[in-house]
């Protein structure tokens, strides 16, 4: 037998089974992104706001369960549990928004800092890490060199080929034939990639920024619902009542 208070209050429960499924998603996305792009800045703390992601995630899919299983038996104990746990994992995703905010502001001094060394690093190599970290970005966000092809030039593979071309993964889609040669620079992406990859790190961290506040308004939404059934036990003998005559049948 169901109640309607019962029903809404299980419903929030549920959905943060659903919102621990889309955080985790989220934060591995994020790590799987940033693994991407790691050539490109060195601070390893930049990593905290996916792993605290994650973790929040997991923590929130496992608690789930006593969520609903104390709402349905009204179980005292395990709703205190629940709401203790969740104001946890509203804490963890305000922390996760503080550190997005403060990393999303650094990534542009790491890549700036960091990008002339891998540039300096490339060998032309596919078994090389650094050379495919260039590769794969300049084909992924169609740009050439830091601030645009010309900088190939004052790097140390460029030197040293001695064929006045840059890396084909400059090359424009389309183009046939095309060898990176300078000769033919309406051949090769005209943008810099240093524009583009801290472009593209901060929307990632603001997609964590913009998951963790939405979901901790979730948890905040189940936290009032643990808390409102807690009260109504506590104050209300008929739903006391109601709710072990419900149990007994």
């Amino acid at each position: 037998m169901s109640y309607p208070c019962e029903e809404i209050t299980l419903f929030p429960l549920y959905s943060s089974q659903a919102a621990a499924g889309i955080l985790c998603y989220i934060g591995a996305y994020v790590f799987i992104t940033y693994d991407d792009y790691d050539h490109f800045f060195e601070d390893i703390y930049t990593f905290i706001p996916a792993m605290v992601i994650i973790a929040a995630g997991t923590l929130l899919f496992l608690i789930g369960f006593i969520g609903c299983c104390a709402t349905i038996r009204e179980s005292r104990c395990g709703l205190v549990t629940f709401s203790a746990v969740l104001l946890l994992v509203f804490a963890t995703e305000v922390v996760v928004v503080v550190l997005g905010y403060i990393y999303r502001a650094k990534v542009e001094a790491e890549v700036d800092r960091s990008i002339q060394k891998v540039y300096n690093e490339y060998k032309g190599s596919n078994t090389d890490a650094p050379s495919r970290a260039i590769d794969y970005v300049q084909r992924q966000l169609h740009c050439c060199g830091i601030h645009n092809y010309s900088d190939w030039m004052n790097t140390h593979w460029f030197i040293e080929s001695k064929n006045n071309s840059v890396p084909v993964s400059c090359c424009k889609p389309g183009i046939t034939n095309c060898t990176g040669t300078l000769l033919r620079p309406e051949d090769l992406y005209p943008e810099g990639c240093e524009v583009l990859v801290v472009k593209k790190l901060k929307d990632i961290m603001l997609y964590v920024i913009m998951a963790a506040l939405t979901f901790a308004a979730l948890q905040m939404l189940g936290l009032l619902c643990a808390c409102v059934v807690l009260c109504r036990r506590g104050h209300d003998p008929a739903y006391e009542l109601l709710i072990n005559t419900g149990l007994d049948t």
